[in-house]
Formats: structure tokens, C-alpha cells, sequence
């Protein structure tokens, strides 16, 4: 059975209780046993590279260096990492190998909740598959990325809250290898309530499967 680790915490706005929640019930729809963990000191455990699967829902968070150094070992030995939004990528500011493992880093997001569009970067991916652009109420957010991302999902700023930004084209969703580990994102979610939306949450939950280890 393929097994996974939901550690979730930090700042309360993006409502990790309610997120973590909905993962588990998906991880335990889809085969996984879960452990569920508050606190990052989980990701200290040696007991983590034996996941098939780890997922970060902590915004705003400070990670400690063995914590951080044993996560990014476990991944790079083959456990999968999935996440979205501010909880996997607007976290642990001062742990840049965290952030060169999961990909990029939230800096912004101007006009705060505004409508968007999410548009199809690779419509013959397995994890986009049948999903055309959709439109989208949410933080439309900035990041800083890894140019070795494989995009999935993109973005374009209007610069109607940003002037000097019109016309970015920026990524919403990406996979990548960090060693042998397959990672995940998503920065879709500011809200527990956008798992309601069917492409959001598709996307979101075929990219955790992807994720994976393969047992």
C-alpha cells in the first residue's frame, strides 16, 4: 500500500485543518494509509523515506536545518512531494534547499482575491488531460521559478494592479524531478472552499498521484 505524510501548521488564513482534511480523504480514496502530522519536527523522522508520498501545508512556516536536510534527502532518494499554493511555496523563507527542491517561491500577488484565467501550458499531459482554461477567483499569485520546471498551467497578469508587470505570462501549475523524486505544485488554493472547483481540484489530485513513489 502506498503510503503518505500530510504535515500542516502555520498561519491560519489559508486554512491548513481544512486543506489537510481534503487531501486525507483523497489519499485514502486513492489507496494511501496517511499519517498526519502539526508540527515540521515530522520531517526529521528517518521514518519519512520510507513514504511513497509527503505533502507540506504550512504557510509562513520556519523549518530547522536537520528537518530540511532530512526532507530533502527523502526526496531525493525517491519519495514523491505535492502541494499548492502559499502552503508548499510561501513557506520556510530561509531554507533555500527547500525551495530548490519544491521549484519556486510566492512573492507577490497583486490585486490580492481578483479574477483570472488559468490557461493550458501542455494539454497532452496526463495530469491536464480533458482540462481546457478555465476562469478563476483567487490570488493570482507571482512566483520566482525554476526555469527546469515542466509547466503545466500558466497565467497572464493584466497589469491592472501591477502596471509594470502587464502581459507576464507566469506558471500555475508544475512537475519536475528533484533527484529521484518526482515533486508537485499547485498555486491554486487560497481558500479550502477552491477545492470546490472541479479543474482546480482534478488537477490538484492527479498531481499528488503523479507525485507518488511507485510501490
Amino acid at each position: 500500500m502506498k503510503s503518505a505524510l500530510i504535515v500542516y501548521g502555520g498561519w491560519a488564513g489559508h486554512e491548513p485543518d481544512e486543506c489537510a482534511a481534503i487531501y486525507r480523504r483523497w489519499l485514502h480514496e486513492d489507496g494511501f494509509s496517511v499519517r498526519m502530522a502539526t508540527e515540521t519536527s515530522a520531517f526529521a523522522d528517518p521514518s519519512i523515506h520510507d513514504l511513497s508520498l509527503i505533502v507540506p501545508i504550512f504557510s509562513a512556516g520556519k523549518i530547522e536545518k536537520a528537518e530540511v536536510e532530512n526532507l530533502v534527502k527523502a526526496v531525493e532518494g525517491g519519495v514523491g512531494l505535492a502541494g499548492h499554493h502559499g502552503g508548499m511555496t510561501g513557506t520556510f523563507r530561509d531554507a533555500v534547499e527547500y525551495h530548490f527542491m519544491v521549484g519556486g517561491q510566492w512573492v507577490a500577488h497583486p490585486g490580492n482575491i481578483i479574477d483570472y484565467t488559468v490557461d493550458i501550458a501542455d494539454p497532452m499531459d496526463p495530469i491536464m488531460a480533458g482540462i481546457k482554461a478555465f476562469a478563476y477567483t483567487s490570488e493570482q499569485y507571482y512566483m520566482h521559478v525554476d526555469p527546469s520546471n515542466q509547466v503545466l498551467a500558466t497565467t497572464t497578469f493584466s497589469g491592472e494592479h501591477a502596471p509594470w508587470i502587464e502581459g507576464v505570462k507566469m506558471p500555475v501549475v508544475w512537475k519536475r524531478h528533484h533527484g529521484k523524486g518526482r515533486v508537485f505544485h499547485s498555486t491554486l488554493g487560497h481558500k479550502a472552499k477552491e477545492f470546490e472547483n472541479v479543474e482546480m481540484a482534478t488537477i490538484l489530485r492527479r498531481g499528488m498521484n503523479w507525485a507518488a513513489r511507485d510501490e
